[in-house]
């Protein structure tokens, strides 16, 4: 499994955390930055891994700022991304199961490093069920 994560500066010390938690899982892991503390662009970070998600087939995002919301619409920009902003391990998990997301966006200022980690967990522990939700998914993406 190869997980790519990026942060802003909002998000740097939980993505450090989370990158310690996926390495000790023996995951491979790819930043995509921030890394300073300093004020950053979100977009920059959350384009970085929608496109690396992109490149490489079976890769999962991860991507964290502040309230999650900025790096998901960013990372959601991209055809063929399904950005999900989760703030319990059920959502993570139902849009695993439902909606085949492939990037993981996570609220750094309204959640704790252990509860992310249960997020991130139930995220990658979870696979597509495909059935009915495969339908569904293939209307997500608009057909110019």
């Amino acid at each position: 499994m190869h997980i790519l994560i990026g942060s802003d500066h909002a998000g740097l010390e939980l993505k450090h955390y989370l990158k310690d938690h996926l390495k000790a899982a023996g995951i491979l892991v790819t930043d995509k930055g921030t890394h300073v503390k300093d004020s950053v662009d979100y977009p920059d970070f959350a384009h970085a891994v929608a496109a690396g998600v992109l490149a490489e087939e079976g890769a999962l995002g991860i991507v964290i700022c502040g309230s999650g919301n900025g790096v998901n619409i960013s990372a959601n920009r991209h055809r063929g991304i399904r950005s999900a902003l989760a703030w319990t391990p059920e959502i993570a998990a139902l849009a695993r199961q439902h909606n085949n997301a492939n990037v993981l966006a996570l609220p750094a200022r309204f959640i704790t490093h252990e509860e992310a980690v249960s997020i991130v967990d139930a995220f990658l522990g979870t696979t597509f069920e495909g059935g009915r939700h495969q339908r569904r998914v293939e209307k997500i993406e608009l057909k110019d």
